[in-house]
């Protein structure tokens, strides 16, 4: 198949607009006339300088980023946060204490990992599935937490916040790897934002981190010089080799993401495509299932279930070897919940949702 027969719904790495794509292509060899491609292209140079200057000023025009607040591009992807976040900010209070908002997969291994340099306050109890979210008048904050952490959108659970957590004063830490510039978001409310590019953003291999000045420069003794959020500023998101492609091409796609409307409009188109396939499910209700309460329901990643609640396995294995001939690739569910799973980030268009939601529709018919 070429690429205009596959539509891409994987869970990221995931879809990249085309016209990042073909830029991308047109300048591998020699971007900007210079000769070499930008994977060859030192770091150090001036023409670097400028992609990764000019990918930050996009991001802050179109997050409209306060000045008090510093932009990083990191590796060790979103794992290495679930690290870097308790070692740099733990030391905020004597306490070493932070509260976790644990979701799904995600937050909880946040929070296991956070548990090696601190103490970690789940802030209700353990949830006996991730398919909701627990209303904040349920959650226990510490006054004494030097932070509160969440993920704003759980990729395997299909869990999605709708509003920003209120902490009372607390530095509020998101991952927002799922769902960044996918919708406005008011910056100032948090203390530190940081999201893997391969969702919504970019291409595998840089880490965005946003972080408020005043939580930098307080990492533990233990903290690697890598992972000091100070070390990172003080050279520009260069204390070692940055991911220089990755940079690349996430500045391109903020490029592409200006050109139709920034995250007002993809709010709007994200709205439209995750409800297309809500309403599908929801208008088939004796045949496909979605475990996720309605209010908690993410606009990203839309896991449902076929033939019965907890699926029926034959019915789904048919669904994905129809769903292969089509050209629709990566709908299979994540290994440890199963069923299936359509990811809905920017660079999937309304076309292509509306053709996912024909053929479930055609499914049903064929299969009810």
């Amino acid at each position: 198949m070429n690429r205009d027969q596959v539509i891409n719904f994987a869970p990221g790495p995931a879809k990249l607009p085309q016209e990042v794509l073909e830029q991308a292509q047109k300048e591998m060899l020699s971007y900007n006339n210079l000769g070499i491609s930008v994977m060859e292209m030192s770091h150090r140079s001036s023409d670097f300088s400028k992609i990764i200057n000019n990918a930050e000023n996009l991001l802050r025009e179109l997050l409209q980023i306060p000045d008090n607040y510093k932009v990083l591009y990191l590796q060790g992807g979103g794992t290495g946060q679930f690290s870097a976040v308790p070692l740099n900010l733990l030391n905020l209070k004597e306490g070493h204490t932070a509260d976790y908002i644990v979701t799904g997969a995600w937050s909880a291994k946040a929070a296991k990992e956070a548990e090696k340099y601190g103490k970690v306050n789940v802030v209700y109890p353990k949830l006996d599935k991730y398919t909701t979210i627990p209303d904040e008048s349920s959650w226990t904050l510490s006054p004494e937490a030097s932070y509160v952490y969440y993920c704003a959108n759980e990729t395997i659970h299909g869990v999605e916040f709708q509003f920003v957590p209120e902490t009372n004063g607390v530095p509020l830490v998101a991952d927002m790897s799922s769902n960044i510039l996918t919708r406005p978001v008011d910056i100032s409310k948090f203390g530190l934002i940081y999201a893997g590019a391969q969702k919504n953003i970019g291409c595998a291999g840089v880490t965005l981190v946003i972080v408020r000045d005043d939580l930098i420069g307080h990492a533990m003794k233990e903290c690697p010089s890598v992972l000091d959020y100070k070390n990172q500023v003080g050279m520009n998101s260069m204390f070692n080799t940055p991911p220089t492609w990755s940079i690349y091409i996430m500045g391109l796609v903020f490029q592409w993401l200006k050109s139709i409307g920034g995250a007002a409009a993809m709010e709007e188109l994200n709205r439209k495509k995750s409800e297309a396939v809500y309403s599908t499910i929801d208008s088939l209700p004796d045949f496909y299932f979605c475990p996720v309460d309605k209010p908690a329901r993410s606009r990203m990643n839309v896991p449902f279930r076929i033939g019965s609640p907890t699926g029926d396995e034959t019915l789904e294995k048919r669904f994905l070897e129809e769903a292969q001939k089509r050209g629709f690739v990566s709908l299979k569910g994540h290994r440890s919940v199963g069923g299936l799973r359509a990811s809905l980030y920017n660079a999937v268009t309304a076309q292509d949702v509306d053709k996912l939601v024909s053929f479930m529709r055609e499914f049903h018919q064929v299969n009810q």
